[in-house]
């Protein structure tokens, strides 16, 4: 387990200074609109305000035991829905390129609420399935139940609109309910029913069909919707195997938007080239083997299922943002843990960690030992002597 932990630990900080190295890299030539003042230094110093504000919650999460969390799940999950309302609140919800995702605070910035709804739910879920885990394989207590929990995070996501983070909650949701005993015949028709659903609202929503359409036919969308990822591809190649340079790269100078929040990558390859970018995608799968590792030895279902959800989430975001950047999905908007500018993602993740840190801290020993079982517990031994 010290291994899986320190292991953890190190790719989680290797990440963290990578992402503040070419967050500063992205963002130095980017000039405000409104005082024609460089944005850099700023945009650096509010993600080391909010590195540092993750690192203490990461720290005091991992020294708690997590079993704190199964008392308060409710209210934590209810009081995230209702930090998620705020964004429709007027004065307090912030509307930026048609979808309400944001709380402004005045002289601070914004916050997202959908990212610690991400934390809320897989809490919420971890404390059901620990409740139900003798009759999760039934339709009513495996699906229905969970479905009504799932589905209020969802909701309250969905409607923003943020098409992206839904499927991600969804793809983590499905995986902690399917490790816990939901029989996959039942998981298949909520797939099919939430697929359906989701195609029929892109139908009527015309930037995101128009998204598909450009990654489905980029060439017919090269100088329009298309342009982000064509030219995030061109970044990501120019790069080579070793970068043009740290600082250097020319696709930030306008070519692709938001290089400093969901397109650091492309930044990452073009400057550093694959010599960092393989390791950042290393990273993430060594974040996955021991977050797995630390789910198969914690202590109790709960510990299991807020390990396995926490690490997904990582993972899956990871694995989006990067299939996305290479042109691989369609634009969903989702960060790159530990890397992307936002302080709300990065505060999220490192939460996410504490946790899961915390569970692996009040793990089980690789083998139980033979006295914790008595006879009268074997269900094979000889009875009557």
């Amino acid at each position: 387990m010290k291994v899986a932990t320190t292991t953890l630990a190190f790719c989680v900080a290797a990440l963290l200074a990578l992402g503040l190295v070419m967050l500063y890299s992205a963002s130095m030539v980017m000039i405000d609109k409104k005082t024609h003042a460089e944005v850099g230094a700023h945009m650096l110093q509010m993600q080391v305000l909010w590195c540092t504000v993750g690192l203490a919650a990461c720290g005091v999460l991992a020294l708690l035991d997590y079993q704190w969390l199964k008392k308060a799940a409710w209210p934590l999950f209810i009081g995230t829905l209702l930090v998620a309302a705020l964004v429709f609140v007027p004065h307090i919800g912030m509307k930026l390129n048609g979808a309400r995702r944001w709380i402004h605070f005045p002289g601070v910035g914004s916050f997202q609420p959908s990212e610690i709804v991400k934390i809320g739910l897989i809490i919420a879920l971890a404390w059901y399935v620990d409740f139900s885990q003798r009759k999760m394989n039934t339709f009513k207590r495996g699906i229905l139940v969970p479905g009504l929990i799932v589905g209020a995070a969802l909701g309250a996501i969905f409607i923003e609109p943020d098409r992206g983070t839904t499927i991600l909650l969804a793809g983590v949701s499905g995986v902690m309910l399917y490790i816990a005993g939901a029989r996959w015949p039942h998981l298949i028709l909520v797939v099919l029913l939430g697929v359906g659903l989701l195609a029929l609202s892109l139908r009527h929503d015309s930037m995101r069909n128009g998204r598909i359409q450009a990654w489905l036919h980029p060439e017919a969308h090269a100088n329009g919707i298309a342009r982000q990822a064509t030219q995030a591809k061109i970044a990501i190649g120019s790069g080579g195997p070793f970068g043009q340079g740290l600082g250097d790269g020319v696709q930030k100078r306008g070519f692709v938007s938001e290089i400093q929040s969901d397109f650091i990558f492309a930044n990452i390859g073009e400057e550093l080239g694959l010599v960092a970018t393989a390791p950042v995608v290393l990273a993430f799968l060594l974040i996955g083997v021991c977050g797995i590792y630390i789910a198969l030895h914690a202590r109790d279902q709960f510990g299991a299922q807020l390990a396995l959800g926490i690490t997904s989430l990582i993972c899956f975001q990871a694995i989006i943002n990067i299939a996305v950047v290479t042109d691989l999905m369609p634009n969903k908007g989702l960060a790159l843990p530990f890397i992307s500018s936002g302080g709300s993602s990065l505060l999220a993740m490192l939460i996410g960690v504490g946790i899961l840190l915390s569970v692996a801290r009040q793990a089980l020993p690789g083998k139980i030992s033979e006295t914790v079982l008595a006879e009268d517990d074997n269900p094979f031994a000889k009875k009557g002597k």
